[in-house]
């Protein structure tokens, strides 16, 4: 099974229309995107976590999905806090290195940001099925036919490029290539495989493309979709609770008087 599609218990917002999620993560995210200030991200990253208890993920699959984010936001936040702008009182020094109560509050909000647009967006797309996604595009958000199937395809063989790379990895170890240690090492077992893993990847791309070519997938003709994708209520109420969001967490952080657009 693709890791792009994962096992999940049945939720709400598994049901819900792909097209809806986009819509409620672009909302969010441009809505943070407007201003760099650590109570409007933080505000809307409350919130958005009271509503990922109902994402239908167990706890281990939502940690491993966001481990990544997890991992950026932290390094963004302190790179931000020693590098970032200096303004206001002086907190710490060494050398050309400087904390200031700007520059910490700058990483505070860079860090909360990048939880606050990457964690929804990770989630609404790991209980997103592609196909349900390939219908919304091309029925509800009417996008091409040949975009929409194209990009529908590519995203059903990350899940094949994740199980090539286990088995290239377990076949060089088998043959002993790789096995060094140091530095040396460990760019070998990771250029090799990237190395291979590359050359599968266009083959099968090319491949893919041309049967895709000769069974009418590339035709300008009307294409039938095999299972409707509507906008229903729940959808609409799922918009309407990430406009929420947004405007509680502008609304706050203008309240506040830490809002300061990025334009101005």
């Amino acid at each position: 099974m693709s890791l792009l599609t994962p096992t999940i218990r049945p939720s709400v917002v598994a049901r819900l229309n792909p097209v809806a999620k986009l819509a409620v993560a672009l909302i969010v995210s441009c809505a943070l995107l407007l201003s760099i200030d650590w109570v409007s991200a933080g505000v809307a990253l409350l919130l958005e976590c009271l509503l990922l208890l109902w994402c239908g993920l167990s706890a281990r699959q939502f940690w491993l999905r966001t481990a990544p984010v997890w991992i950026a936001a932290p390094m963004a936040s302190i790179t931000t806090i020693l590098y970032g702008e200096d303004s206001g009182a002086l907190l710490w020094q060494f050398g050309f290195i400087s904390v200031t109560e700007g520059s910490a509050q700058l990483g505070l909000a860079i860090g909360l940001r990048v939880l606050a647009i990457g964690l929804p967006g990770i989630v609404l797309l790991a209980t997103t099925d592609p196909t349900d996604l390939a219908d919304g595009l091309a029925q509800v958000l009417r996008l091409p036919a040949r975009f929409v199937l194209g990009g529908l395809a590519g995203l059903r063989l990350v899940g094949m490029f994740i199980e090539d790379w286990h088995s290239l990895t377990l076949a060089r170890r088998a043959r002993g290539v790789g096995d060094g240690g140091g530095v040396r090492g460990a760019a070998r077992r990771f250029f090799g495989p990237a190395f291979s893993l590359l050359v599968i990847s266009v083959r099968r791309g090319s491949k893919l493309a041309t049967a895709m070519e000769a069974r009418g997938f590339g035709s300008d003709a009307p294409r039938t979709w095999a299972r409707p994708s509507r906008v229903r209520a729940p959808d609409a109420i799922l918009v309407g609770i990430g406009l929420g969001i947004a405007g509680i967490a502008i609304g706050v952080a203008v309240w506040a008087e830490t809002w300061s657009f990025i334009l101005a």
